[in-house]
């Protein structure tokens, strides 16, 4: 039997005061897969996130997130339903106060009523699934390097199982060692957990490296179509971002991978 898409965009309608954001836009994201989320500036990727999960009200359009209508969902079935998701925002969004591990267990309180020890067990785990060492639980985030911080606010997004996960500029920041770590550990997860991870970025290695398609936003639409694809379609911004020095040297690079 045929799985539902995690993801169904149709029609979507998004704007700013008198600005069009989008504009019958159309997506559709297949269970377990990455997709990389692409575009100019002010193309609208970041509020394309935010709609979906039900942050931003479209002015028209239908979203089904995990097969449930976003329009006819409010109060407590809309927390339950945002629980199945996960979210790295692009500064990891930490509480400075908090330690990696009372940072990772925030949702699970704000869920469940659990037990200390529970709690610090279902942490540690999750912090381990990150790749962090055991002494990061105790650190503040003003204690953490910049790809210690963004793996911290990981174990915070999958502390609660999600089905599917929402990165937003992942590796931004990092050098080439730490991102290159980072994708690795985004692709390892997202086999690991059956994740269906939507991965906001600019990091053409990244794309490369651990996407199976990619959502490309042009002129407030969406193009949906592995890397191969859409760097073929007649379009100035697609040309521009897939054979310039750098997007020639990420595919290069991808290529001598494979």
């Amino acid at each position: 039997m045929a799985t539902a898409p995690p993801i169904e965009v149709h029609g979507l309608v998004t704007r700013f005061g008198g600005r069009t954001i989008h504009e019958n836009l159309d997506l559709e994201v297949r269970p377990g897969e990455v997709l990389g989320v692409v575009g100019g500036s002010g193309a609208g990727k970041s509020v394309l996130m935010r709609t979906i999960l039900g942050l931003m009200e479209p002015a028209a359009g239908t979203i089904r997130l995990l097969g449930a209508d976003m329009a006819k969902l409010s109060g407590r079935d809309l927390v339950e339903l945002r629980s199945r998701t996960g979210v790295l925002f692009q500064d990891a969004a930490l509480f400075s106060t908090l330690t990696v591990a009372e940072n990772t267990q925030v949702p699970l309180r704000e869920r469940f009523e659990l037990a200390p020890r529970l709690l610090d067990e279902l942490a540690c785990l999750k912090i381990a699934l990150v790749g962090l060492p055991p002494d990061a639980r105790s650190k503040y985030p003003s204690e953490l390097s910049g790809g210690m911080r963004k793996r911290a606010g990981l174990a915070r997004a999958i502390a609660l199982d999600p089905d599917i996960l929402f990165l937003d500029e992942p590796t931004a920041g990092l050098d080439p060692i730490a991102a290159s770590a980072f994708d690795e550990l985004i692709l390892q997860l997202s086999k690991t957990l059956g994740l269906t991870v939507v991965m906001i970025t600019h990091d053409l290695d990244s794309l490369v490296r651990i996407t199976d398609r990619v959502a490309a936003l042009i002129d407030r639409r969406c193009v949906v179509a592995p890397i191969d694809e859409l760097r073929r379609l007649d379009d100035p911004w697609l040309q521009q971002y897939f054979t310039g020095p750098r997007g020639r040297a990420a595919l290069s690079a991808g290529q001598a991978r494979a």
